[in-house]
């Protein structure tokens, strides 16, 4: 496998707490621990929470969490400065980017999606076109289609990136420029890009975007979320859910609300300080990281894994494309005992997940993952396999979460 280096990935490794004896393949779902958050939550707790108690909003800084880890991130996603804001969930962040989008084309009345996307996303188009009650409909094609089903009935194009469950990368600028020549509003959802490879929201001409930061950003389990406003709608989007953060002057408690400056508008609720100190700290590691060395290392490992799974393991279908520029930082393979086998994977330290109905689902961080795990993973593939290892009635039980 040819390698390219400029980032130290030997470096990054170090600064991951990762179980003896397990090759994890799954932070495209949830990034592992990054070993400066450890210090950093104590700290908050103690010096911050203990020490200073509510005088923390002011001399911790904690009022001003959400726009500064905002700007770290834009500059992993190809935003300005002042353009991005943390906070809440990403379903939130969905519901405001949809329905500021929505306002902005009051005339049309079709979102369109695709049946790649994130079932969260769609849900919450469903729930805000009950809400409005204005006579809307969601639109769900083929990832294919879309670009096809782009016309000037559609108010908003909603997608995610990179496909769940495949990987699968759609061409963020293309589409955009088509939608635009069509007059449409763009929200891109990354959640599966933030991290994982080059993202160039501002070249993109994207309008909005949203993301979470508990995958390849590894922010920790119900890391808060993220959204994009382009600055040339910053002062004129419309926030659906006018929380008083998000209000000109929160502390003035006037009885009616005003929207903030920019992207400040698109804050809702309360930070969640320890959560934030957490991401602030799992952010470090990008100050040293290249994205363009994360993406180019991130396709060979996984054109690697693919080449020895169907050596290896033929009865595995390939899910994913095969092209590494056309997907994202994972892979997918299909078998009709996927969950049991993942299981069996799990079990002797190999963690991937399952998204039903067969996907196997592997994901692949230069940060911390090199060539030896990945021949490391496929060798256990490879047993579990061949010997029928996953046919036990445990790997067949469903667990809540897949």
């Amino acid at each position: 496998m040819t390698e390219f280096r400029k980032t130290d990935f030997q470096k990054t490794r170090a600064r991951f707490r990762i179980p003896d004896g397990v090759i994890y393949l799954d932070g495209n779902s949830l990034g592992p621990l990054p070993i400066a958050v450890e210090e950093r939550v104590a700290r908050t707790l103690a010096d911050e929470w203990g020490g200073q108690l509510i005088r923390g909003w002011n001399s911790a800084g904690w009022m001003v969490q959400p726009r500064k880890l905002g700007d770290r991130i834009a500059r992993l996603i190809g935003a300005p400065a002042g353009s991005v804001v943390v906070g809440d969930t990403l379903s939130i962040k969905v519901y405001q980017a949809l329905a500021a989008a929505l306002a902005m084309r009051p005339e049309r009345r079709v979102i369109l999606s695709d049946s790649g996307n994130f079932p969260t996303d769609l849900y919450m188009a469903e729930g805000l076109i009950e809400t409005l009650g204005q006579g809307h409909v969601l639109k769900v094609v083929a990832p294919e289609e879309v670009e096809a089903a782009i016309g000037e009935d559609v108010a908003v194009l909603m997608l995610t990136q990179v496909d769940y469950r495949t990987g699968r990368l759609h061409d963020m600028v293309a589409l955009t420029a088509k939608a635009h020549a069509a007059g449409v509003v763009t929200v891109w959802d990354l959640a599966h890009s933030a991290g994982a490879l080059p993202v160039d929201l501002a070249g993109a001409g994207a309008d909005f975007a949203v993301g979470c930061t508990y995958k390849y950003l590894n922010g920790g389990p119900g890391a808060p979320a993220f959204i994009y406003v382009a600055p040339s709608h910053a002062e004129t989007a419309r926030p659906a859910l006018s929380g008083w953060m998000g209000h000109e002057a929160p502390f003035a408690f006037d009885p009616s609300y005003r929207p903030g400056a920019g992207v400040e508008r698109m804050r809702v609720g309360t930070p969640p300080v320890i959560a934030l100190a957490a991401l602030d700290a799992a952010l470090a590691v990008w100050d040293e990281v290249d994205m363009a060395d994360v993406r180019r290392t991130s396709i060979a490992l996984c054109d690697l894994f693919i080449e020895l799974v169907e050596a290896q393991c033929p009865m595995l279908e390939l899910a994913s494309p095969r092209d590494g520029s056309r997907r994202g930082s994972q892979v997918s393979f299909r078998h009709p005992q996927g969950y049991a086998i993942m299981q069996a994977l799990i079990d002797r330290g190999v963690i991937g997940d399952f998204r039903a109905p067969d996907v196997l689902r592997f994901g692949f961080t230069p940060l911390y993952i090199g060539e030896a795990e990945v021949c490391g993973a496929v060798t256990i593939l490879r047993q579990v396999m061949d010997g029928g290892l996953w046919d036990r009635p445990e790997y067949h039980k469903k667990a809540i979460v897949t």
